[in-house]
């Protein structure tokens, strides 16, 4: 193994310590484990280098790997491939990790630091995973676990032997630093700081003359200048064969039997008694029941009672009801042949007064007026399961030599041909399927077809014929667009224009308000938010003086910024300590990491490092596989 220099570029510049990612790592693998894709690295390949004598476990560096990429994965709501891993640079930090765990370990050895069989005995009992219902560790859960993440016992409580004197050394190296009170208080003085300002929003209603069409001239000048945007991305050609659910359907026997089975099975649908819209109000007794409804035969509105019980009217909505849904209250809600209120009346809660809102009529539909669309979906199940059955057929007769021709001639497969683009918003329709798309992405010039069953139950074969270069769109085509486009970039420049002639007014010593309605914040923080408003008011204000005052411009957003006060930060109360212990905090382990990251590297510089990149690789490719 040849000898390996660490450059500043493949170093990251904040590295937690490396026991805390060993014990991070170590908890997720026994919380877990078998979720995390534990992979075993066996023959002659046991690890990926060494830092002076410490060598670098081959499967430690394989789980920190998957582990990382499993947590980035959640962070980012989908899966990770190793090549994205790549991308965001992860394979490198997970590298760097177990080489600064490695320099710890080879420095505790060479100290002579460890731990004893009780401190290891004690940090198995308080994983959770290993223990049994009293709380003590379960010796029979103890070994499945490790069973089940290819683990030996001697070889786990080594690793935790070890990871604890690492942590003891970080610990000696890393214990009572703290923040500096200046970088305290001067980290909390900008953090505290507040902003009062003033701002004019403008918009189409703003300007003293109103924007004019464009005409065709401009327009064609407008899509000339920006072609781009109206150019079709490079398109694969693709030849196809498919098969529809519809295309058979037609065919398909009908089954009286079954209809009227379906029919019967989902009566309630086809049949829906007479219902009313009801709301209920209970009571804690009968007497305050019939209190209520002598106040409301007297006038009051049902409205007012649910207020007086602090409640709201969907507290007491029951939606629309049937007569046996209601229960002992039915026969009488059902006899109002107008909205009213009935009661009291027994109900589950207790006496209550019903109110009916609305008469909701009987709805049925018969056998036979449900029997054509009912025979149109079992037509087309049918239809479906015959072409999943067609489906080994197809895949035989290409196999065999067939062309999309002879398919569409002995398949009944209707033929055709797109030009698809990816993530383009004019492809085909037969391409809004994703199994089409999935295969179309994948699709090579000189590949065979292949079937594949499309979402709706269909199934096509494809094959690509040539790439088709990027191709301007006719102007025809995409002239609203174009309109869309010039008028927005024509509002743009307008409204530009506008925020600095009102500026400059404002600089000469107009008033903001005489130019339009103006909205003040006040005391505001670098973390709030100004409504309606992009993030870079709020960034512009905290850049700006008393007095100031900017044109801002972001994405469709003009508005005019005046600055009237800075508010230094409080130098006592709550608000401001919370501040000033997060402050304080957060650098002290900023601080401790730093320090950290320079005595492991300069442990790796003292005792040498090698990395065997093949071993490196090898682990690499089998994740990525």
């Amino acid at each position: 193994m040849a000898k390996t220099a660490q450059t500043d570029d493949e170093t990251p510049k904040k590295r937690r310590g490396a026991s805390v990612m060993a014990w991070i790592l170590m908890a997720m693998l026994i919380g877990g484990l078998g979720g995390f894709g534990v992979t075993n690295f066996g023959g002659s390949m046991t690890s990926i280098g060494a830092v002076g004598d410490e060598k670098i476990d081959v499967n430690d560096y394989a789980r920190a790997m998957r582990n990382q990429m499993n947590a980035f994965s959640q962070q980012i709501g989908q899966p990770m491939t190793f090549q994205m891993a790549q991308s965001f640079g992860l394979d490198r930090q997970v590298l760097q990790s177990v080489i600064d765990g490695a320099a710890l370990d080879n420095e505790a050895n060479r100290i002579g630091l460890s731990v004893g069989d009780a401190e290891v005995a004690r940090k198995l009992s308080e994983i959770t995973a290993f223990q049994g219902v009293d709380g003590k560790i379960d010796k029979i859960a103890y070994d499945q676990v490790l069973k089940q993440n290819n683990l030996t016992k001697a070889g786990f409580e080594a690793g935790i032997r070890k990871d604890t004197a690492r942590q003891l050394l970080q610990s000696a190296v890393t214990t009572g630093i703290t923040t500096p009170e200046a970088l305290t208080e001067t980290v909390t003085a900008w953090a505290g700081e507040e902003r009062s300002f003033s701002l004019l929003a403008l918009n189409e209603a703003s300007l003293k003359t109103p924007l004019l069409a464009p005409e065709d001239a401009a327009l064609q000048a407008y899509y000339t200048a920006h072609i781009a945007d109206y150019t079709r991305p490079e398109a694969k050609r693709i030849s196809y064969v498919v098969l529809q659910p519809e295309d058979l359907a037609k065919d398909m026997p009908l089954d009286e039997a079954a209809l009227q089975k379906t029919y019967n099975d989902r009566l309630s649908t086809y049949v829906v008694p007479e219902k009313r819209l009801v709301e209920r109000l209970g009571f804690a007794s009968e007497a305050d029941a019939t209190a209520a409804k002598a106040r409301i035969d007297a006038g009051e509105s049902f409205e007012t009672l649910v207020k007086e019980r602090n409640l709201d009217l969907s507290d007491v909505d029951l939606g629309d009801v049937s007569k046996s849904q209601l229960g002992a209250a039915g026969d009488a809600v059902f006899a109002l042949t107008a909205p009213g209120v009935v009661g009291p009346l027994a109900s589950n809660v207790g006496p209550a007064l019903f109110r009916m809102n609305a008469i909701l009529a009987k709805q049925e539909t018969t056998f036979e007026q449900a029997k054509p669309d009912l025979a149109k979906e079992l037509q087309l199940q049918e239809a479906t399961k015959a072409i999943s059955d067609k489906v080994a057929a197809i895949d035989d007769a290409l196999a065999g030599g067939a062309t999309l021709a002879d398919l569409a001639k002995e398949q009944r497969m209707t033929a055709g041909s797109t030009d698809y683009a990816k993530g383009a918003t004019d492809n085909d329709p037969i391409t809004a399927d994703k199994a089409f798309v999935a295969a179309a992405d994948k699709l090579a010039e000189g590949d065979y077809p292949e079937a594949v069953l499309l979402s709706n139950g269909g199934v096509i074969a494809l094959q690509m014929d040539s790439t088709q270069p990027p191709t301007a769109l006719p102007f025809d085509k995409v002239k609203d667009k174009v309109i869309a486009a010039a008028r927005a970039e024509a509002l743009a420049k307008a409204l530009s224009d506008e925020a600095i002639r009102i500026k400059a007014g404002v600089e000469a010593g107009a008033a903001l308000d005489s130019f339009g309605s103006v909205v003040k914040t006040t005391n505001i923080d670098r973390q709030g938010q100004v409504k309606d408003a992009p993030a870079s008011v709020l960034t512009a204000a905290f850049e700006m003086q008393p007095k100031d005052i900017r044109v801002i411009e972001d994405r469709g957003y003009s508005a005019v910024l005046q600055l009237d006060a800075i508010t230094p930060a409080a130098k006592d109360g709550a608000a401001i300590t919370e501040i000033r212990d997060a402050v304080a905090s957060n650098a002290a382990r900023s601080i401790a990491d730093d320090v950290l990251q320079l005595y492991t590297s300069a442990l790796t510089a003292e005792a040498g490092i090698t990395l065997d990149q093949a071993a490196i690789n090898a682990v690499n490719a089998q994740i990525t596989n």
